[in-house]
């Protein structure tokens, strides 16, 4: 059974056979049937490792969250998924750091998750599940940042575009100005910390393109 649980950049779960490289929660999300009847149930949506203290888990099972799957973790930072404290602790922290600095003008990690969890949501997701987004010129934005040009979603990774799918990128031969204007699906306060030097791992095919 193919679990629709693979979540592409806007944040939208989808029904693909390819594995991710990291495990995502947002609550349960799933019925008894294994299907997903909600697209969240809070707003501490994470990004865990797969595997974490010889944890096995049973895909969809009663009582537990809805397991998710991202290509990589520039992928689940567009869908506005964050680090988990637990399983990643010190991605967690460099990701609470910068994001203070970049948002708050504050590299203090006093600040309570909560408020920054809450900040992603307003970010992230509209009622009814619609994904958030927002427009700029392209040459501002940093490596590492989504952007939606005619439906498709391109990751900005060295001066160029390379287009997602849920098995990797591919090189895209779209000419774009770094004054033209483009739909960025990646959260506003995440483009910011990128800006900070926070650099999201993303899949070999972006390394290889």
């Amino acid at each position: 059974m193919t679990f629709q649980n693979r979540v592409d950049p806007w944040g939208k779960l989808n029904a693909v056979s390819a594995r991710g490289a990291w495990l995502g929660n947002r609550g349960i999300i799933h019925n008894e049937n294994k299907e997903i009847v909600a697209q969240w149930r809070h707003k501490s949506w994470v990004t865990c490792k797969l595997e974490f203290k010889g944890t096995k888990r049973t895909l969809f099972g009663q009582g537990s969250y809805t397991e998710l799957f991202f290509l990589d973790e520039a992928t689940a930072l567009s869908a506005g998924h964050r680090p988990c404290a637990e399983c990643r602790r010190d991605r967690y922290n460099e990701f609470k750091s910068l994001w203070c600095l970049a948002n708050l003008d504050d590299a203090s990690t006093s600040v309570p998750i909560a408020n920054i969890d809450k900040q992603l949501h307003s970010e992230r997701a509209l009622r009814g599940g619609e994904k958030v987004t927002f427009q700029t010129e392209f040459g501002t934005l940093p490596d590492g940042v989504f952007v939606d040009i005619k439906g498709i979603s391109f990751l900005v990774w060295q001066g160029i575009l390379l287009e997602w799918s849920p098995h990797g990128y591919s090189k895209s031969d779209l000419a774009i100005n770094s004054t033209d204007v483009v739909t960025v699906l990646t959260p506003a306060s995440i483009v910011k910390l990128f800006s900070k030097g926070f650099k999201p791992q993303v899949h070999e095919t972006a390394v290889s393109c």
